[in-house]
């Protein structure tokens, strides 16, 4: 297993960033465990930090290393800020392009990915959950499945939020300049549940979706309507729940559930 951080500059972002690679180019030196056959390319997640999160979060605190060899597959981790995972017009700053255009094509060119659509993954937590979510469904096309972990789907949240009032997360402007005016946002391509419903509406190709939440987290509200959003347009998906909170404890054991779902689709 290899993990490797990469430093380029971004068109979309107009200056150097970085990500980290995490690939399993040998075998595991433990007994009994499956080998894979090298000679292909990798299956390939994108995978996304949450709010004030970066790329080494899963490194540190997962067992992606040990999932990386169980499932054969690459793990692409970018470092996003705290920007939602959407373009930031005023500032130039365009995430969503990076990271579902510029970023797929760069280490496609740079490591032996497979570009077949149904060999790519788009998976977050928290943040990175909603990120995974939007940005699976707004690049449909290139994104054959989408793995949603204790998802941030705050969009109705921010959409009601009075001028000047924030959370103890983040203030009013944050929200205003990540999203947006708030009276906007619903039905927006910034929501989630609108951009389900048009792509349902149009029978367009829908990824493969996979949702969890712990039920004792302070999101589970958020993530059980997004379910029940989905059931009620007819989009097909697989949503858990289980115990647990806003914790890698619970994000290492769903992600590894997660990868075991999308196995059995593939």
């Amino acid at each position: 297993m290899a993990i490797i951080k990469v430093r380029f500059r971004s068109e979309a972002l107009k200056r150097s960033v970085s990500f980290s690679v995490c690939l399993p180019l040998e075998d595991p030196p433990i007994p009994n465990i499956p080998r894979h056959n090298k000679a292909g390319k990798f299956k390939t997640m994108y995978l996304l930090h949450g709010f004030s999160g970066d790329e080494m979060d899963w490194i540190y605190y997962s067992d992606i290393d040990a999932l990386s060899f169980k499932y054969n597959m690459a793990f692409v981790m970018p470092s996003i800020e705290n920007s939602f995972y959407l373009d930031d017009v005023k500032r130039e700053a365009y995430y969503a392009k990076y990271l579902g255009e510029e970023l797929v094509a760069f280490t496609r060119r740079a490591f032996p990915l497979s570009y077949k659509w149904e060999d790519t993954l788009i998976g977050g937590l928290s943040m990175g959950g909603y990120g995974a979510m939007r940005n699976g469904l707004y690049y449909h096309d290139v994104f054959g499945a989408i793995i949603a972990l204790s998802s941030a789907y705050i969009t109705d949240d921010v959409a009601a939020m009075p001028p000047g009032q924030g959370n103890p997360v983040a203030s009013y402007d944050y929200y205003e300049h990540t999203f947006g005016p708030p009276s906007e946002l619903k039905g927006s391509d910034k929501d989630p549940k609108a951009l389900a419903s048009r792509l349902a509406e149009a029978k367009a190709v829908i990824p493969a979706i996979y949702m969890a939440c712990g039920s004792e987290d302070f999101l589970i509200e958020q993530n059980r309507d997004n379910h029940r959003h989905l059931e009620k347009i007819g989009v097909p998906h697989r949503y858990d729940e289980g115990p647990g909170i806003h914790d890698f404890k619970f994000w290492n054991e769903y992600i590894d559930k997660a990868l075991q779902w999308y196995t059995e689709l593939v």
